[in-house]
């Protein structure tokens, strides 16, 4: 299997690296796991966050939920997620000693996510992704993000990761369930056999192991010349094997972490592949010669339709090249004809204006309704005319008539006046 460099962008594809390394900075090789490795990331992710006291410097200062150990791995709430990113981001890169404004609910995310992105360069770590990776809140590249700010505030507080102390543990009796297993004797002696001479620290001399062989040879061929007629009835034989035979039902303890089993375990499993290998050797052999065949074929069917349809293709690239020429021919009279569009609808615009002005004027010089206003006004100053010469005349006899009483009433008072003075004359 080909080795991968870790790179922001291949983050979706997973791949696993070592707890307090960047990413991006060491080689590592795919796996089956690599699409879980983000989970694998986020955890490493909270505990990181719990060496830097997250829940009581950020969590209960801003009343916040804790995160799951998946929170950011799987998607729930895009907008919570979000909002929740950009606070531990900026939380983060405060730790890590640069200064960073708390995001807002109503923040231009577009310019959030800039500003952290260039937060991350600055440390160093690469972000060859689009910003709009971020947006959604949750994924590989959120994980990722976070982790590596996470990563810069542990070495600025200097913190550094040691090697794991394992607390001494006392061996205590595992209590295995017994498994009822029916073993023949022999058996038994076999395994009894194998386990006293596994344990045994001294070496065994071949010569005194043969005599000991012979001597136990010996002793059963005698054995046998004295045991050649039996005298047992056949039936008592049998009662008797049916009586003892519960009896003779031996239970061990199986004990799960010998090595005994796990090397039977690991032999028969070798078994298995190499007998599974060799017929898919087989099938996967066939399978090769049968594509390699067949692309061969391909090959040699794409060549033969090349040379047959060069013609057509040449007359395929030639109507291309005319039909750009005449799409750039038709861009251009596009462009002027949308040109001319414009002229004429702004003189279609004035010549309506002016058909307004010449049917408001024709209107006001073929309308006899001004002549008709003008006709009774005259009647009507006719009528005034007429009722103030009335009038006149009415107070100029008025005036004559009081003239003339006036001059009566002074003649009459002269007349009395001169009367007397002649009586008194006369007398």
């Amino acid at each position: 299997m080909a080795a991968a460099v870790v790179t922001p962008s291949g983050l979706e594809d997973g791949v696993s690296r070592s707890r307090g390394e960047g990413a991006g900075e060491v080689v590592v090789e795919r796996g089956p796991g690599a699409a879980y490795h983000m989970f694998v990331v986020m955890e490493d992710l909270v505990e990181k966050l719990k060496l830097l006291r997250y829940e009581e410097d950020l969590l209960r200062k801003n009343n916040l939920k804790p995160p799951s150990r998946h929170y950011f791995a799987l998607p729930t709430n895009p907008g919570e997620q979000f909002y929740m990113f950009c606070t531990l981001a900026a939380w983060l890169i405060n730790k890590a000693g640069r200064p960073f404004e708390q995001p807002q609910e109503y923040d231009d995310p577009n310019a959030t996510i800039s500003n952290i992105l260039s937060e991350l360069r600055s440390f160093g770590r690469t972000a060859d992704f689009p910003p709009s990776k971020l947006k959604s809140g949750y994924g590989a590249h959120v994980c990722y993000v976070l982790d590596c700010l996470a990563e810069e505030a542990l070495k600025y507080i200097g913190f550094t990761w040691k090697r794991p102390t394992y607390p001494v543990e006392e061996l205590e009796e595992e209590t295995v369930a017994e498994d009822d297993a029916e073993l023949t004797l022999n058996k038994v002696d076999e395994e009894f056999v194998e386990e006293e001479t596994d344990n045994e620290e001294n070496f065994i001399d071949l010569s005194v192991l043969k005599a000991q062989t012979y001597r136990l040879d010996m002793n059963e061929s005698a054995k046998q010349e004295d045991i050649l007629e039996s005298t047992t009835d056949a039936a008592e034989w049998s009662l008797e094997v049916e009586r003892v035979l519960p009896q003779l039902k031996v239970t061990i303890r199986t004990d799960n972490k010998d090595w005994r089993i796990h090397v039977d375990q690991m032999h028969q499993h070798k078994s298995g592949i190499e007998s599974a290998l060799k017929e898919t050797k087989g099938f996967l052999d066939k399978l090769h010669n049968e594509i390699s065949r067949t692309l061969e074929k391909i090959g040699s069917r794409e060549k033969y339709i090349n040379n047959q349809l060069e013609h057509l293709v040449q007359e395929y690239r030639a109507a291309q090249a005319q039909l750009s020429e005449a799409r750039e021919r038709y861009q251009q009279g596009n462009g002027g004809v949308t040109e001319r569009t414009r002229l004429l609808s702004e003189v279609t615009e004035e010549l309506e204006k002016v058909k307004q002005e010449m049917e408001e004027k024709g209107s006001s010089m073929t309308d006899g309704a001004p002549l008709v206003k003008i006709k009774q006004s005259l009647t009507k100053l006719k009528q005034e005319t007429i009722q103030m010469d009335i009038r006149i005349g009415v107070v100029e006899h008025t005036l004559l008539q009081s003239k003339l009483k006036e001059k009566s009433n002074m003649t009459r008072d002269m007349h009395a006046t001169i009367i007397p003075e002649s009586a008194i004359g006369s007398y």
